[in-house]
């Protein structure tokens, strides 16, 4: 259930309307091909994760196959992208906690949120576990109910409901009214949404049984993606057209929900999307503190953060996230507007640049995994489907840096990332002076 919740973010149920009115109908091209590319990048990571656990998951893989320097860049940039994250979904939450309670301020809800997921993940991982467990189920629960309910609507079994899915898909300018370069921006968009499947190589590193679990949860990939990221686009498109102001205004789920007449729709995504919330700032605090922890275990971070609890939780760890979280959460309501994006900015292409150096760390280790005879799960047809992977995520990035759209991203991205680079080398050559 850990690694179900962990793809499943409100991206799904509120981003899902901006991929669709940038790309049209064929938004579902880019899920297809991001669905293919997170399966091929799943298998490679637990082809390492299940022969090696570790908390540090494609950091410290990337350390040992690529270099130090490879494992301290993304380790950080890993950590630097949920500390960011953190305080927008604290604020949704809050956004929406304020609108059902409006005589409490929305900074007082976000602070409450915050600490209270804190003292969770201060608890032990077992608690967090559990918490995750619910919140997967509610959110797997919905967006069954959504798919059924869609797929009701499309053959017309709802009284009073007639969706003309020829029309909303090929109708509005076709299946691809702005052409094919829009799949790229929305490529980016569905990454962002993808991006958590990984936690579950982390977080099973803490379990009885690591090389079990994650096999099971890698296994469980293809099936899930499937089912609920391509299922729930397919439903959205043929409901409602591409061009419909509330996919954006509203949020997919809702617009889709109001259209086939269901009552209550807002209250009901609300509720959805502040568990979602709620499930991605549980997870990203866990994430980030695990992830912190490993650097400090190779000593790309300060030792204090390896501290532990005595049930193990790395109490500092948890502590240096959250209170980096509460800073950005001052600069998203203290500082000028642009000061949080331009920060945000610097992790647009997170995903890609994650998913790029998993594909490279595999390729690199296959031939130490044979030898050291601990492959448990293997990567199909390798190397080949691991290098297309690799140049379908230098294609895209290609193609992001050649648009307007999504160039600043990239290049803050790869400007930050190339500072990390730099320091981690300097790190690492001091380190081997001492």
């Amino acid at each position: 259930m850990l690694s179900i919740g962990g793809s499943i973010g409100a991206g799904l149920f509120v981003g899902s309307g901006h991929a669709i009115a940038e790309a049209g109908p064929g938004a579902i091209i880019a899920y297809l091909l991001a669905s293919l590319l997170v399966v091929l990048v799943m298998r490679m990571l637990g082809e390492m994760a299940c022969a090696m656990p570790d908390s540090g998951s494609f950091s410290t893989y990337a350390g040992r196959a690529i270099g130090p320097w490879a494992g301290f860049m993304i380790g950080w940039m890993y950590w630097w992208y949920w500390v960011l994250v953190l305080p927008l979904e604290a604020t949704a939450a809050a956004n929406i906690l304020n609108s059902w309670f409006p005589q409490i301020e929305v900074w007082k809800f976000c602070v409450a949120v915050t600490l209270t997921l804190t003292i969770t993940n201060l608890a032990s991982v077992k608690h967090y576990g559990e918490l995750e467990f619910w919140f997967s189920v509610v959110k797997v629960a919905a967006i069954i109910l959504f798919i059924v309910g869609g797929v009701a609507a499309i053959v017309g079994v709802i009284p009073g409901v007639h969706v003309n899915v020829s029309g909303n898909v090929f109708g509005q300018g076709g299946f691809l009214p702005r052409g094919y370069a829009p799949i790229a921006g929305a490529m980016l968009t569905t990454m962002f949404t993808f991006l958590g499947t990984e936690v579950v190589t982390i977080a099973a590193a803490e379990s009885a049984n690591p090389e079990k679990e994650i096999s099971r949860a890698i296994s469980s990939v293809v099936w899930r993606i499937s089912l609920f990221y391509i299922g729930s686009i397919f439903v959205i498109i043929s409901v409602v057209p591409w061009n419909a102001p509330e996919l954006t205004r509203i949020g997919s789920y809702q617009a889709v929900l109001q259209a086939i007449h269901v009552p209550y729709a807002k209250p009901l995504i609300d509720l959805l999307i502040l568990v979602a919330v709620c499930s991605c700032l549980n997870s990203g605090l866990y994430t980030a503190s695990r992830m912190i922890y490993s650097l400090g275990e190779k000593k790309q971070a300060p030792a204090i953060v390896k501290r532990t609890t005595r049930s193990g939780v790395p109490v500092i760890a948890v502590l240096a996230s959250t209170s980096a979280a509460f800073a950005g959460c001052a600069a998203n309501y203290l500082a000028p507007k642009y000061v949080f994006e331009t920060l945000l900015s610097t992790t647009g292409t997170m995903a890609l640049l994650v998913y790029l150096v998993i594909a490279v760390s595999q390729l690199r280790m296959r031939r130490a995994l044979i030898a050291s005879n601990r492959l448990r799960v293997r990567m199909w047809l390798h190397p080949f489907l691991g290098l297309f992977v690799v140049a379908l995520i230098v294609l895209a990035f290609l193609v992001m840096v050649c648009g307007q759209a999504h160039r600043s991203e990239v290049v803050s991205t790869l400007g930050l990332s190339a500072m990390l680079a730099i320091t981690g080398m300097l790190v690492e050559r001091r380190r081997r002076k001492r």
